[in-house]
């Protein structure tokens, strides 16, 4: 490691420390020191500017199968919600030492696959790699077998789930390209019966992947979006009666457009939707050559700033009980770049994105991925840890850097 990273990184940690620790006084300069020279930092640690939730570190697990490749890489293996060894024991013990882990199940394809709860019925087929398809693939499926095997997994981790439903369903194609028409959300329903007669624990389900303003692969009106926010939690309020805990709703699971993100809000008052998720990619795609210089700008990385301070001040202003998650957050997008968002510099990124969230009252932050792509927190081959795996603490109060703490303070 170079001596100039080091000593950033040393840096960070003293800094970070003073942050957390309570009122510090730090002069700079002895005896004779003139005044032009002089430097005093004084950190108020008693005064909250915002506060996370306790289990505020979140990771995603994803559908995309082993032929999902970019630029000539394919880095997603056997990493798949369907394909994944969950009788590894390095998976199971990793999301055990983060116990209570929010795993938030979605990406790209959740809005291309449907449930074999066999009401209605579905031909419960796999994912087909597919040129003419959005995204690449054609519609799959998760079997209820497998659903089965993923919560049992679930609960001998301890994990906290938060399940992505497709929302794609019953659309039709508008005149200005978007996708309009009821949600049908008949399938979803029939999963969320079923989760429910098993007696699986679900923390939240999520509406759509990527679908609000404009659109990855597609788009869906806000007016629209918000309808379907509302009968989701009819749904739930139907499906969970007489149960003690039901589950959160949240929406939308894509990037910020302040129009869009604005009128969901006010059309889901006073309380429909639970949590408003948003995602962030801000270095760009994988295949840049200049994420590393990227990460390593300060000025650049504060640019993602402005995403959190809008959004704040949406929920600010709209008067709602709404809050706000980072639902998905690799930073480099298709996947990440190896070498890069699986090596030890990535961590400047991750860690000044868990502090920037904090900051702006985000509850819960996501990261893309617990394991897959070249982003992932541990090895798809190997299941061992990469090196932003050990950056969060696993005391569930922890936001960063091993100190417990959930009120973000200046």
């Amino acid at each position: 490691m170079g001596g100039g990273v080091l000593s950033q990184l040393l840096g960070f940690f003293f800094w970070g420390f003073l942050w957390l620790a309570g009122p510090v006084a730090v002069y700079s300069g002895g005896p004779g020191t003139s005044g032009a020279d002089a430097v005093a930092v004084v950190v108020d640690g008693t005064a909250a500017i915002a506060v996370t939730d306790g289990d505020f570190v979140c990771a995603t697990l994803d559908w995309w199968p082993p032929e999902k490749c970019d630029y000539g890489t394919c880095s997603w293996g056997l990493a798949s919600l369907l394909n994944l060894n969950l009788s590894n024991p390095i998976l199971l013990n990793a999301v055990k030492a983060f116990s209570p882990l929010k795993l938030r199940l979605g990406g790209s394809l959740q809005d291309k696959i449907i449930y074999g709860t066999g009401d209605p019925k579905p031909q419960c087929t796999p994912f087909i790699k597919s040129t003419s398809e959005m995204f690449g693939f054609t519609q799959g499926c998760l079997p209820m077998s497998r659903w089965d095997e993923l919560n049992e997994f679930f609960q001998k981790a301890g994990a906290v789930i938060i399940f992505g439903l497709n929302a794609l369903n019953g659309r039709v194609t508008l005149s200005d390209g978007s996708l309009g028409g009821p949600w049908n959300y008949s399938n979803a329903a029939a999963l969320i019966r079923y989760t429910v007669n098993k007696g699986y624990a679900i923390h939240g389900w999520e509406l759509g992947n990527e679908l609000s303003g404009s659109g990855v692969g597609a788009r869906i009106g806000a007016d629209q979006y918000a309808a379907d926010v509302i009968n989701l939690r009819s749904i739930i309020n139907e499906i969970y009666q007489g149960l003690p805990d039901k589950p959160l709703v949240l929406a939308p699971g894509g990037f910020l457009d302040t129009n869009w993100f604005t009128e969901i809000i006010s059309r889901t008052k006073p309380n429909s939707l639970d949590v408003i998720t948003h995602h962030i990619y801000n270095l760009g795609p994988g295949v840049d050559q200049h994420l590393t210089e990227k990460i390593l700008d300060p000025s650049y990385l504060d640019g993602e700033a402005g995403t959190f301070r809008d959004l704040q001040r949406i929920l600010s202003s709209a008067g709602t009980s709404t809050i706000a998650w980072v639902g998905e957050a690799g930073g480099a997008y298709n996947s990440g770049h190896h070498l890069v968002t699986d090596s030890f510099v990535f961590s400047f990124w991750y860690l000044d994105q868990l502090g920037m969230a904090s900051t702006y009252d985000t509850k819960t932050y996501c990261r893309q991925s617990f394991i897959g792509g070249n982003y992932g927190l541990l090895n798809t081959t190997t299941f061992r840890p990469n090196p932003d795996y050990y950056r969060p603490a696993s005391h569930p109060t922890s936001f960063c850097c091993g100190f417990t703490a959930n009120s973000i303070v200046y």
